[in-house]
């Protein structure tokens, strides 16, 4: 397939703000204790005023909930307690009122054992649908590595009754995986996006790609990355400027990959990598190991990105990192076996990990907002909620929006005691009404932030150089034709300096956040955790 140039008007992506929320779980318009369509859409100019500009939701589709609606059942339906598909499609288009494009997870990797294609492949091998799912006749040798929630399931493969053959399942055993090699499953999944974007959605966030690689040619000869590259030219024909954002836990090289070698993949995909190193060189108080990852990674094709993120709706994952250097993060972030997940994660979010730091809090936002890249938010990150640890898994960071010092945190209307979509922790007492009311409050701060990363393109479309420093600064330059911004971050609570380089004939490095501009050359002195955006002129 040819692809044509694009202007770097088709190109939103590379300077987006993403924020990613559960409807759920963000606001309850009708008072029944779950967030809704209609709440989301009350709160469409809450996220416009924040300076979000695209939003991605995580699967509202009818589920039993055993995977928090990652287990679906009708891939063209609404759940019922979230609204209809009207108010979905008033919620994305007061959305687009706002300069804000919608996109949606799309679960391509397995369905729930109570969708109509698995309870008609179960009847057996000449069913319908049967081939539409994975099947064995004997139990398939598997490794403890295959199994992607140990200590929850034992095995990868289940035994059905009803078909008598055994099903693969790489998730939950009520999560049976679609054979995506068949092409009738890629047929459905192309019917499946078309139907969404003639909603108005923008594009797609699509769960655990390599996973889904893995399992793309059993039922045909055809190569896995076909999958990725015929949905894209799919997308592409129905909405030139539509997204494909993967979630790609891998090392630089092998995500490379999942971009194709023109192109022609993935648009977009998470940065796990340089997340995971940022912990390490927090614990450390060094940006060694952040600039190390950095500097591993390959250069993409000229129209993909990759997507900087501090927390996600999962549980933090450290399992790029040697058994050491998360022993480390462990010790330091989650010390308490409550704290950790699977053996690899952290179920916390990083108010909580930073023991309420505000000046490292907002170094850390700093630094993921300076890096080349998209930048991406998971709902109440702007006001430094944290987790309820008293939910089960990696669900601790999935606790309701905080809105105000109402009852149930503003979040609903429903009775004292009434039960909520999902508890509040004990301590609600950071609320956007309160933050609001701040002019000194991370709310306001991140405001300002956002705003700032809107206006340096040159951080979504430059080239990163790493420049001259030492222990716990970083610092960089993001070059975009004739444009530059500079960023140095203090990693460590003391004082730190750095000389910024005198090339390229600068006379001034202005100050982005401040008055305080600096003179190129001169060392720069940087309190704890201190960080500076410079503009050079």
């Amino acid at each position: 397939m040819s692809r044509r140039r694009r202007s770097a008007g088709d190109l939103w992506w590379k300077n987006a703000v993403i924020y990613c929320l559960d409807v759920q779980t963000f606001l309850d318009a009708d008072g029944d204790g779950c967030g809704d369509l209609a709440g989301l859409t009350e709160r469409i100019d809450y996220l416009d005023g924040l300076g979000v500009t695209c939003l991605w939701l995580m699967p509202f589709q009818p589920s039993p909930e055993r995977d928090d609606g990652y287990d679906i059942v009708d891939f063209y339906g609404i759940d019922e307690r979230l609204g209809t598909l009207g108010a979905f499609v008033e919620m994305v288009r007061t959305a687009q009122d706002r300069g804000i494009r919608v996109i949606v997870d799309f679960v391509l990797n397995h369905t729930s054992q109570h969708h109509p294609w698995f309870v008609s492949a179960r009847k057996g091998r000449d069913a319908p649908f049967h081939d539409f799912y994975v099947w064995s006749d004997e139990k398939p040798d598997e490794k403890p590595a295959d199994l992607v929630f140990p200590g929850e399931e034992r095995s990868t493969w289940a035994w059905d009754d009803q078909a008598q053959r055994w099903y693969y399942h790489r998730f939950y055993t009520e999560q049976p995986d679609l054979n995506t090699g068949n092409p009738a499953v890629r047929d459905e999944i192309a019917q499946i996006a078309g139907f969404w974007l003639a909603l108005g959605l923008a594009g797609f966030r699509v769960d655990a790609v390599p996973f889904l690689m893995e399992e793309s040619d059993r039922a045909t000869a055809q190569e896995p990355h076909e999958l990725i590259r015929d949905l894209r030219a799919y997308l592409t024909r129905r909405r030139g400027d539509a997204v494909l954002l993967g979630e790609v836990n891998l090392p630089p090289k092998q995500a490379l990959e999942f971009f194709g070698e023109t192109g022609d993949e993935l648009t977009m995909a998470f940065d796990f990598t340089v997340n995971q190193a940022l912990y390490l060189s927090l614990v450390r108080e060094d940006a060694g190991p952040l600039g190390k990852a950095l500097k591993a990674q390959p250069e993409l094709p000229d129209d993909c990105q990759r997507v900087n993120f501090v927390r996600n709706h999962d549980e933090l994952s450290l399992d790029q990192l040697s058994d050491k250097e998360r022993a480390e993060v462990f010790a330091a972030f989650g010390p308490e076996p409550d704290m950790q997940l699977y053996g690899r994660g952290i179920r916390r979010r990083l108010p909580s990990m930073l023991d309420g730091d505000e000046r490292r809090i907002r170094m850390v936002y700093s630094l993921m907002f300076a890096l080349p890249g998209t930048p991406a938010l998971f709902y109440g990150e702007e006001i430094g909620m944290r987790e309820n640890l008293a939910i089960e898994g990696r669900l601790s960071v999935r606790s309701p929006m905080q809105w105000s010092d109402e009852r149930h945190a503003g979040f609903s209307p429903a009775p004292e005691g009434a039960r909520l979509a999902r508890p509040l922790p004990d301590d609600v007492s950071t609320t956007v009404e309160a933050q609001r009311r701040d002019p000194e409050s991370l709310l306001n701060w991140m405001e300002r932030l956002i705003r700032r990363r809107k206006e340096c393109p040159e951080l979504g479309w430059g080239r990163l150089r790493l420049l001259e420093a030492s222990g716990p600064v970083l610092a960089h330059r993001c070059d975009w034709q004739d444009r530059t911004i500079v960023a140095v971050h203090n990693l460590s609570g003391s004082t730190a300096t750095v000389r910024l380089p005198a090339d390229d004939g600068w006379e001034r490095l202005v100050d982005l956040f401040g008055t305080d501009d600096h003179a190129p050359g001169d060392d720069l002195r940087l309190e704890a955790y201190g960080h500076r955006w410079f503009r050079p002129e």
